[in-house]
Protein backbone atom coordinates (compact mmCIF):
# COMPACT_ATOMS: atom_id res chain seq x y z
CA UNK A 1 0.00 0.00 0.00
CA UNK A 2 2.35 2.67 -1.30
CA UNK A 3 -0.22 5.24 -2.32
CA UNK A 4 1.45 8.08 -4.21
CA UNK A 5 5.09 7.09 -3.76
CA UNK A 6 5.55 6.95 -7.53
CA UNK A 7 4.54 10.60 -7.77
CA UNK A 8 6.91 11.63 -4.99
CA UNK A 9 9.76 9.79 -6.71
CA UNK A 10 8.86 11.47 -10.00
CA UNK A 11 9.02 14.86 -8.26
CA UNK A 12 12.48 14.05 -6.87
CA UNK A 13 13.58 13.06 -10.36
CA UNK A 14 12.26 16.31 -11.82
CA UNK A 15 14.11 18.31 -9.16
CA UNK A 16 17.29 16.31 -9.81
CA UNK A 17 17.37 15.33 -6.13
CA UNK A 18 17.15 11.53 -6.22
CA UNK A 19 17.41 9.41 -3.11
CA UNK A 20 21.06 8.34 -2.94
CA UNK A 21 21.57 4.73 -1.95
CA UNK A 22 24.68 2.93 -0.72
CA UNK A 23 24.34 -0.79 -1.44
CA UNK A 24 26.36 -3.19 0.69
CA UNK A 25 26.69 -6.56 -1.03
CA UNK A 26 26.19 -7.08 -4.76
CA UNK A 27 25.60 -10.80 -5.04
CA UNK A 28 22.44 -12.20 -6.59
CA UNK A 29 20.09 -9.96 -4.62
CA UNK A 30 22.29 -6.89 -4.83
CA UNK A 31 22.61 -7.24 -8.60
CA UNK A 32 18.82 -7.28 -8.89
CA UNK A 33 18.64 -4.12 -6.78
CA UNK A 34 21.13 -2.41 -9.08
CA UNK A 35 19.11 -3.44 -12.12
CA UNK A 36 15.79 -2.33 -10.63
CA UNK A 37 16.93 1.08 -9.42
CA UNK A 38 18.31 1.78 -12.90
CA UNK A 39 14.69 1.75 -14.13
CA UNK A 40 13.25 3.87 -11.34
CA UNK A 41 12.73 7.60 -11.03
CA UNK A 42 13.90 9.52 -7.99
CA UNK A 43 16.21 6.90 -6.52
CA UNK A 44 19.74 5.89 -7.47
CA UNK A 45 22.43 3.56 -6.16
CA UNK A 46 25.42 5.90 -6.04
CA UNK A 47 27.86 3.49 -4.41
CA UNK A 48 28.05 -0.29 -4.06
CA UNK A 49 30.48 -2.32 -1.99
CA UNK A 50 31.52 -5.95 -2.16
CA UNK A 51 34.42 -8.14 -1.06
CA UNK A 52 36.27 -7.74 -4.37
CA UNK A 53 36.07 -4.92 -6.86
CA UNK A 54 36.04 -7.41 -9.72
CA UNK A 55 32.89 -9.06 -8.38
CA UNK A 56 31.24 -5.67 -7.95
CA UNK A 57 32.19 -4.69 -11.51
CA UNK A 58 30.73 -7.88 -12.97
CA UNK A 59 27.52 -7.38 -10.97
CA UNK A 60 27.18 -3.80 -12.20
CA UNK A 61 27.65 -4.95 -15.80
CA UNK A 62 25.10 -7.74 -15.29
CA UNK A 63 22.67 -5.11 -13.96
CA UNK A 64 23.00 -3.09 -17.15
CA UNK A 65 25.75 -0.57 -16.45
CA UNK A 66 28.31 0.17 -19.15
CA UNK A 67 31.98 -0.09 -18.24
CA UNK A 68 32.32 3.65 -18.86
CA UNK A 69 29.78 4.28 -16.07
CA UNK A 70 31.68 2.21 -13.49
CA UNK A 71 34.41 3.71 -11.30
CA UNK A 72 36.27 1.98 -8.48
CA UNK A 73 37.07 4.48 -5.71
CA UNK A 74 38.63 3.73 -2.33
CA UNK A 75 38.84 7.23 -0.90
CA UNK A 76 35.79 8.47 0.98
CA UNK A 77 36.51 12.15 0.36
CA UNK A 78 36.80 11.57 -3.38
CA UNK A 79 33.67 9.43 -3.35
CA UNK A 80 31.66 12.08 -1.49
CA UNK A 81 32.84 14.74 -3.94
CA UNK A 82 31.83 12.68 -6.98
CA UNK A 83 28.38 11.98 -5.51
CA UNK A 84 27.88 15.67 -4.65
CA UNK A 85 28.87 16.65 -8.20
CA UNK A 86 26.16 14.36 -9.57
CA UNK A 87 28.32 11.60 -11.05
CA UNK A 88 25.97 9.76 -13.39
CA UNK A 89 27.47 6.29 -13.13
CA UNK A 90 28.11 4.06 -10.13
CA UNK A 91 30.99 4.08 -7.67
CA UNK A 92 32.33 0.74 -6.45
CA UNK A 93 34.55 -0.15 -3.53
CA UNK A 94 35.94 -3.12 -1.62
CA UNK A 95 35.82 -1.07 1.60
CA UNK A 96 32.25 -1.31 2.83
CA UNK A 97 33.14 0.26 6.19
CA UNK A 98 34.18 3.44 4.39
CA UNK A 99 30.69 3.88 2.96
CA UNK A 100 29.25 4.61 6.40
CA UNK A 101 31.29 7.81 6.68
CA UNK A 102 29.86 9.25 3.46
CA UNK A 103 27.90 12.48 3.87
CA UNK A 104 26.16 12.32 0.49
CA UNK A 105 24.33 9.04 1.03
CA UNK A 106 20.69 9.11 2.14
CA UNK A 107 20.05 5.44 2.92
CA UNK A 108 21.86 2.11 3.18
CA UNK A 109 20.65 -1.20 1.77
CA UNK A 110 22.45 -4.26 3.14
CA UNK A 111 22.32 -7.41 1.01
CA UNK A 112 25.29 -9.45 2.24
CA UNK A 113 23.28 -12.44 3.47
CA UNK A 114 25.35 -12.54 6.67
CA UNK A 115 23.62 -11.79 10.01
CA UNK A 116 26.92 -10.87 11.69
CA UNK A 117 27.73 -8.34 8.97
CA UNK A 118 24.19 -6.99 9.01
CA UNK A 119 24.31 -6.35 12.77
CA UNK A 120 27.61 -4.49 12.51
CA UNK A 121 26.52 -2.31 9.62
CA UNK A 122 23.15 -1.59 11.21
CA UNK A 123 24.91 -0.03 14.18
CA UNK A 124 27.26 1.93 11.92
CA UNK A 125 24.39 3.38 9.90
CA UNK A 126 22.14 4.15 12.86
CA UNK A 127 24.95 5.82 14.80
CA UNK A 128 25.24 8.22 11.88
CA UNK A 129 21.45 8.68 11.84
CA UNK A 130 21.11 7.13 8.39
CA UNK A 131 18.19 4.84 7.45
CA UNK A 132 19.21 1.19 7.21
CA UNK A 133 17.36 -1.39 5.11
CA UNK A 134 18.36 -5.03 5.54
CA UNK A 135 17.57 -8.21 3.66
CA UNK A 136 18.84 -10.28 6.62
CA UNK A 137 15.72 -11.69 8.26
CA UNK A 138 18.02 -13.87 10.39
CA UNK A 139 19.65 -10.82 11.94
CA UNK A 140 16.24 -9.25 12.50
CA UNK A 141 14.81 -12.16 14.48
CA UNK A 142 17.93 -12.18 16.66
CA UNK A 143 18.34 -8.48 17.43
CA UNK A 144 15.55 -6.69 15.57
CA UNK A 145 13.86 -5.34 18.72
CA UNK A 146 16.98 -3.56 19.95
CA UNK A 147 17.87 -2.22 16.50
CA UNK A 148 14.34 -0.90 15.98
CA UNK A 149 14.49 0.83 19.38
CA UNK A 150 17.92 2.28 18.65
CA UNK A 151 16.76 3.69 15.32
CA UNK A 152 13.88 5.46 17.07
CA UNK A 153 16.29 7.06 19.54
CA UNK A 154 18.39 8.29 16.63
CA UNK A 155 15.34 9.65 14.76
CA UNK A 156 16.05 7.40 11.81
CA UNK A 157 14.84 4.10 10.35
CA UNK A 158 15.77 0.46 10.76
CA UNK A 159 13.72 -1.77 8.45
CA UNK A 160 13.46 -5.15 6.86
CA UNK A 161 13.39 -4.83 3.10
CA UNK A 162 10.24 -5.21 1.03
CA UNK A 163 10.06 -8.13 -1.36
CA UNK A 164 10.05 -11.29 0.71
CA UNK A 165 7.08 -13.00 2.34
CA UNK A 166 7.33 -11.29 5.76
CA UNK A 167 6.86 -7.72 4.45
CA UNK A 168 4.16 -8.98 2.07
CA UNK A 169 2.36 -10.40 5.11
CA UNK A 170 2.94 -7.15 6.98
CA UNK A 171 1.06 -5.41 4.17
CA UNK A 172 -1.92 -7.77 4.52
CA UNK A 173 -1.82 -7.52 8.31
CA UNK A 174 -1.74 -3.71 8.31
CA UNK A 175 -4.68 -3.63 5.89
CA UNK A 176 -6.87 -6.00 7.92
CA UNK A 177 -5.79 -4.61 11.28
CA UNK A 178 -6.46 -1.01 10.25
CA UNK A 179 -9.98 -1.99 9.17
CA UNK A 180 -10.62 -3.53 12.58
CA UNK A 181 -11.01 -7.14 11.46
CA UNK A 182 -10.17 -10.00 13.81
CA UNK A 183 -7.14 -11.78 12.40
CA UNK A 184 -7.19 -15.55 12.77
CA UNK A 185 -4.06 -16.57 10.88
CA UNK A 186 -1.40 -15.33 8.49
CA UNK A 187 0.84 -17.58 6.48
CA UNK A 188 2.92 -18.38 3.44
CA UNK A 189 3.18 -21.21 0.99
CA UNK A 190 6.06 -23.69 0.94
CA UNK A 191 6.63 -25.09 -2.54
CA UNK A 192 8.68 -28.16 -1.62
CA UNK A 193 8.37 -31.07 0.83
CA UNK A 194 9.39 -30.52 4.46
CA UNK A 195 12.43 -32.65 5.29
CA UNK A 196 13.87 -31.49 8.61
CA UNK A 197 17.07 -33.53 8.30
CA UNK A 198 17.81 -32.60 4.69
CA UNK A 199 21.41 -31.67 3.89
CA UNK A 200 23.14 -30.04 0.93
CA UNK A 201 24.09 -33.58 -0.13
CA UNK A 202 20.48 -34.82 -0.23
CA UNK A 203 19.46 -31.61 -2.02
CA UNK A 204 22.32 -31.68 -4.51
CA UNK A 205 20.59 -33.24 -7.52
CA UNK A 206 17.55 -30.98 -7.23
CA UNK A 207 19.79 -27.94 -6.73
CA UNK A 208 21.70 -28.89 -9.88
CA UNK A 209 18.46 -29.06 -11.86
CA UNK A 210 17.38 -25.65 -10.59
CA UNK A 211 20.80 -24.07 -10.96
CA UNK A 212 20.95 -23.00 -7.31
CA UNK A 213 23.38 -23.50 -4.44
CA UNK A 214 22.58 -26.76 -2.54
CA UNK A 215 22.89 -24.95 0.80
CA UNK A 216 20.45 -22.31 -0.41
CA UNK A 217 17.93 -24.95 -1.46
CA UNK A 218 18.43 -26.93 1.74
CA UNK A 219 17.44 -24.05 4.02
CA UNK A 220 14.07 -24.06 2.28
CA UNK A 221 13.65 -27.85 2.22
CA UNK A 222 14.54 -28.31 5.91
CA UNK A 223 12.04 -25.59 6.82
CA UNK A 224 14.49 -23.23 8.48
CA UNK A 225 13.87 -20.33 6.11
CA UNK A 226 10.13 -20.57 6.70
CA UNK A 227 10.65 -20.66 10.48
CA UNK A 228 12.84 -17.56 10.33
CA UNK A 229 10.44 -15.65 8.10
CA UNK A 230 7.41 -16.36 10.25
CA UNK A 231 9.29 -15.45 13.43
CA UNK A 232 9.91 -12.04 11.87
CA UNK A 233 6.17 -11.77 11.20
CA UNK A 234 5.46 -12.65 14.84
CA UNK A 235 7.80 -9.96 16.11
CA UNK A 236 6.25 -7.39 13.80
CA UNK A 237 2.59 -8.20 14.44
CA UNK A 238 2.36 -9.93 17.82
CA UNK A 239 0.82 -13.03 16.22
CA UNK A 240 2.26 -16.26 17.62
CA UNK A 241 3.16 -19.75 16.42
CA UNK A 242 0.29 -22.00 17.52
CA UNK A 243 2.64 -24.92 18.17
CA UNK A 244 6.40 -25.41 18.04
CA UNK A 245 7.46 -25.55 14.41
CA UNK A 246 3.94 -24.44 13.32
CA UNK A 247 1.40 -26.85 11.85
CA UNK A 248 2.48 -26.68 8.20
CA UNK A 249 -0.51 -28.58 6.81
CA UNK A 250 -0.75 -29.91 3.28
CA UNK A 251 -3.38 -27.61 1.81
CA UNK A 252 -4.21 -25.65 -1.30
CA UNK A 253 -5.52 -22.13 -1.59
CA UNK A 254 -9.09 -23.38 -1.80
CA UNK A 255 -8.68 -25.23 1.53
CA UNK A 256 -7.32 -22.43 3.70
CA UNK A 257 -10.58 -21.26 5.27
CA UNK A 258 -11.44 -24.82 6.31
CA UNK A 259 -7.97 -25.57 7.66
CA UNK A 260 -7.22 -22.36 9.54
CA UNK A 261 -10.03 -22.36 12.06
CA UNK A 262 -10.23 -23.57 15.64
CA UNK A 263 -10.34 -27.31 16.27
CA UNK A 264 -13.84 -27.02 17.69
CA UNK A 265 -14.95 -25.78 14.26
CA UNK A 266 -13.17 -28.57 12.39
CA UNK A 267 -9.86 -26.81 11.80
CA UNK A 268 -6.33 -27.37 13.10
CA UNK A 269 -5.88 -24.40 15.43
CA UNK A 270 -5.59 -24.34 19.20
CA UNK A 271 -5.62 -20.53 19.16
CA UNK A 272 -6.48 -17.66 16.87
CA UNK A 273 -4.01 -14.93 15.99
CA UNK A 274 -1.28 -17.23 14.71
CA UNK A 275 1.45 -17.53 12.08
CA UNK A 276 1.85 -20.66 9.96
CA UNK A 277 2.67 -22.09 6.54
CA UNK A 278 1.17 -24.58 4.11
CA UNK A 279 2.58 -27.09 1.66
CA UNK A 280 0.53 -26.98 -1.53
CA UNK A 281 -0.28 -24.61 -4.35
CA UNK A 282 -0.15 -21.41 -2.28
CA UNK A 283 3.46 -20.33 -3.00
CA UNK A 284 4.53 -17.72 -3.97
CA UNK A 285 1.45 -16.16 -2.39
CA UNK A 286 0.94 -15.11 1.21
CA UNK A 287 -2.44 -15.14 2.93
CA UNK A 288 -4.45 -13.83 5.85
CA UNK A 289 -7.61 -15.30 7.35
CA UNK A 290 -9.91 -12.89 9.18
CA UNK A 291 -13.40 -12.69 10.61
CA UNK A 292 -15.96 -10.16 11.81
CA UNK A 293 -19.12 -10.44 13.88
CA UNK A 294 -20.72 -7.28 12.48
CA UNK A 295 -23.90 -8.33 10.57
CA UNK A 296 -23.71 -5.38 8.20
CA UNK A 297 -20.11 -6.18 7.26
CA UNK A 298 -20.88 -9.89 6.86
CA UNK A 299 -23.55 -8.89 4.34
CA UNK A 300 -21.18 -6.42 2.63
CA UNK A 301 -18.40 -9.01 2.35
CA UNK A 302 -20.80 -11.49 0.78
CA UNK A 303 -21.82 -8.88 -1.80
CA UNK A 304 -18.13 -8.40 -2.64
CA UNK A 305 -17.74 -12.14 -3.39
CA UNK A 306 -15.73 -12.81 -0.23
CA UNK A 307 -17.94 -15.76 0.70
CA UNK A 308 -20.57 -16.55 3.29
CA UNK A 309 -18.21 -16.40 6.26
CA UNK A 310 -17.67 -16.66 9.12
CA UNK A 311 -14.04 -16.42 7.94
CA UNK A 312 -12.60 -14.66 4.93
CA UNK A 313 -9.38 -14.88 2.96
CA UNK A 314 -7.00 -12.17 1.77
CA UNK A 315 -4.24 -13.20 -0.64
CA UNK A 316 -1.24 -11.37 -2.04
CA UNK A 317 -0.36 -13.66 -4.95
CA UNK A 318 3.22 -12.51 -5.44
CA UNK A 319 6.39 -11.42 -3.75
CA UNK A 320 9.18 -10.18 -5.98
CA UNK A 321 12.12 -10.49 -3.57
CA UNK A 322 14.97 -8.10 -4.39
CA UNK A 323 12.96 -6.35 -7.11
CA UNK A 324 10.80 -4.66 -4.43
CA UNK A 325 13.66 -3.71 -2.11
CA UNK A 326 14.22 -0.14 -3.40
CA UNK A 327 10.70 0.76 -2.32
CA UNK A 328 11.71 0.26 1.32
CA UNK A 329 14.60 2.67 0.85
CA UNK A 330 12.22 5.21 -0.66
CA UNK A 331 9.67 4.84 2.14
CA UNK A 332 12.39 5.23 4.78
CA UNK A 333 13.73 8.45 3.28
CA UNK A 334 10.45 10.04 2.14
CA UNK A 335 8.18 9.09 5.03
CA UNK A 336 10.69 8.22 7.75
CA UNK A 337 8.96 4.87 8.31
CA UNK A 338 10.10 1.24 8.24
CA UNK A 339 8.43 -1.22 5.90
CA UNK A 340 8.67 -3.83 8.63
CA UNK A 341 10.43 -4.15 11.96
CA UNK A 342 9.92 -5.76 15.35
CA UNK A 343 7.01 -3.44 16.15
CA UNK A 344 5.55 -5.94 18.65
CA UNK A 345 8.89 -6.71 20.32
CA UNK A 346 10.41 -10.11 21.01
CA UNK A 347 7.45 -12.44 20.41
CA UNK A 348 8.93 -15.49 18.68
CA UNK A 349 12.33 -16.95 17.89
CA UNK A 350 13.85 -19.90 16.07
CA UNK A 351 15.88 -22.48 18.00
CA UNK A 352 18.61 -24.64 16.49
CA UNK A 353 18.10 -28.43 16.46
CA UNK A 354 20.88 -30.90 15.63
CA UNK A 355 20.62 -32.67 12.25
CA UNK A 356 23.33 -35.12 13.27
CA UNK A 357 25.30 -36.02 16.37
CA UNK A 358 27.55 -33.06 17.10
CA UNK A 359 30.77 -33.71 18.99
CA UNK A 360 32.79 -31.29 21.13
CA UNK A 361 35.10 -29.21 18.98
CA UNK A 362 32.69 -29.04 16.04
CA UNK A 363 32.30 -25.58 14.52
CA UNK A 364 28.70 -25.28 13.41
CA UNK A 365 28.19 -24.69 9.72
CA UNK A 366 25.68 -22.35 8.11
CA UNK A 367 21.89 -22.38 7.94
CA UNK A 368 20.92 -24.88 5.27
CA UNK A 369 23.97 -26.98 6.06
CA UNK A 370 24.69 -30.37 7.63
CA UNK A 371 24.55 -29.49 11.33
CA UNK A 372 21.19 -28.02 12.37
CA UNK A 373 17.72 -26.90 11.34
CA UNK A 374 15.40 -24.36 12.90
CA UNK A 375 12.13 -24.59 14.82
CA UNK A 376 10.01 -21.56 15.62
CA UNK A 377 8.44 -21.15 19.05
CA UNK A 378 7.25 -18.40 21.34
CA UNK A 379 10.16 -16.29 22.56
CA UNK A 380 9.32 -17.19 26.16
CA UNK A 381 9.73 -20.90 25.37
CA UNK A 382 13.05 -20.36 23.60
CA UNK A 383 14.35 -18.48 26.63
CA UNK A 384 12.97 -20.99 29.13
CA UNK A 385 14.80 -23.82 27.37
CA UNK A 386 18.00 -21.79 26.97
CA UNK A 387 17.93 -22.76 23.31
CA UNK A 388 20.52 -21.48 20.85
CA UNK A 389 18.83 -18.96 18.53
CA UNK A 390 19.52 -20.12 15.01
CA UNK A 391 20.75 -16.71 13.89
CA UNK A 392 23.64 -17.05 16.35
CA UNK A 393 24.65 -20.58 15.37
CA UNK A 394 26.98 -20.21 12.40
CA UNK A 395 30.63 -20.69 13.30
CA UNK A 396 30.19 -21.31 17.02
CA UNK A 397 32.13 -24.14 18.66
CA UNK A 398 30.33 -27.07 20.29
CA UNK A 399 31.60 -27.90 23.81
CA UNK A 400 29.23 -30.75 24.74
CA UNK A 401 28.02 -33.77 22.78
CA UNK A 402 24.61 -33.13 21.21
CA UNK A 403 22.56 -36.02 19.83
CA UNK A 404 20.71 -35.89 16.53
CA UNK A 405 17.27 -34.33 16.99
CA UNK A 406 18.17 -32.57 20.25
CA UNK A 407 17.76 -28.85 20.80
CA UNK A 408 21.14 -27.13 20.85
CA UNK A 409 21.37 -25.12 24.05
CA UNK A 410 23.40 -22.01 24.68
CA UNK A 411 25.30 -24.00 27.29
CA UNK A 412 26.31 -26.49 24.58
CA UNK A 413 28.38 -23.95 22.66
CA UNK A 414 31.13 -21.44 23.26
CA UNK A 415 30.05 -17.86 22.68
CA UNK A 416 32.36 -15.93 20.32
CA UNK A 417 33.71 -12.98 22.30
CA UNK A 418 34.21 -10.67 19.31
CA UNK A 419 30.85 -11.20 17.60
CA UNK A 420 28.80 -8.01 17.28
CA UNK A 421 25.67 -10.11 16.81
CA UNK A 422 26.28 -12.01 20.06
CA UNK A 423 27.08 -8.78 21.93
CA UNK A 424 23.86 -7.21 20.69
CA UNK A 425 21.82 -10.28 21.56
CA UNK A 426 23.25 -10.41 25.09
CA UNK A 427 22.50 -6.72 25.52
CA UNK A 428 18.98 -7.16 24.16
CA UNK A 429 18.29 -10.04 26.56
CA UNK A 430 19.43 -7.96 29.53
CA UNK A 431 17.41 -4.96 28.34
CA UNK A 432 14.23 -6.99 27.84
CA UNK A 433 14.69 -8.51 31.30
CA UNK A 434 14.91 -5.04 32.85
CA UNK A 435 18.60 -5.29 33.69
CA UNK A 436 19.68 -2.41 31.44
CA UNK A 437 17.71 0.87 31.59
CA UNK A 438 17.03 2.81 28.41
CA UNK A 439 19.47 5.65 29.10
CA UNK A 440 22.29 3.20 29.75
CA UNK A 441 21.33 1.16 26.69
CA UNK A 442 21.63 4.18 24.42
CA UNK A 443 25.09 4.96 25.72
CA UNK A 444 26.23 1.35 25.33
CA UNK A 445 24.96 1.12 21.75
CA UNK A 446 26.68 4.39 20.88
CA UNK A 447 30.04 3.01 22.00
CA UNK A 448 29.82 -0.77 21.49
CA UNK A 449 33.05 -2.03 19.93
CA UNK A 450 32.62 -3.14 16.32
Amino acid sequence: MLWGINRVLAELEARKRPIRVALIGVGEMGTDILAQTSLMKGIKVVVAADITAEKAIQSAIAAGYKTSQIHVVDNSTKMDEMIAEGFSGILLTENADMCFSLENVDVFIEATGKPEVSAKYALMALRNKKPYITLSVECDIAVGPILYWYAQQKNTVYSLAAGDEPPALQELYDFANALGFQIIAVGKGKNNPLERFATPKTCYEEALKRGVNPYRLCEFVDGTKTMVEMAAVSNATGLIPDVRGMHGPHANLADLLKVFRLKKYGGILNNEGIVDFVIGDVAPAVFLVFTTSNPRLIHALKLRSMGDGPTYLLVRPYHLCSIEVPLSAAVAVIYGKPTMAAFAGYVADVMAVAKRTLLPGTSLDTIGGFDYFGLIDKASKVREENALPIALAEGVRVIRKIEKGEIIHLSDVESPAQSVLWKLRDLQDKWLNGLVPNDSLLQILDTLAL
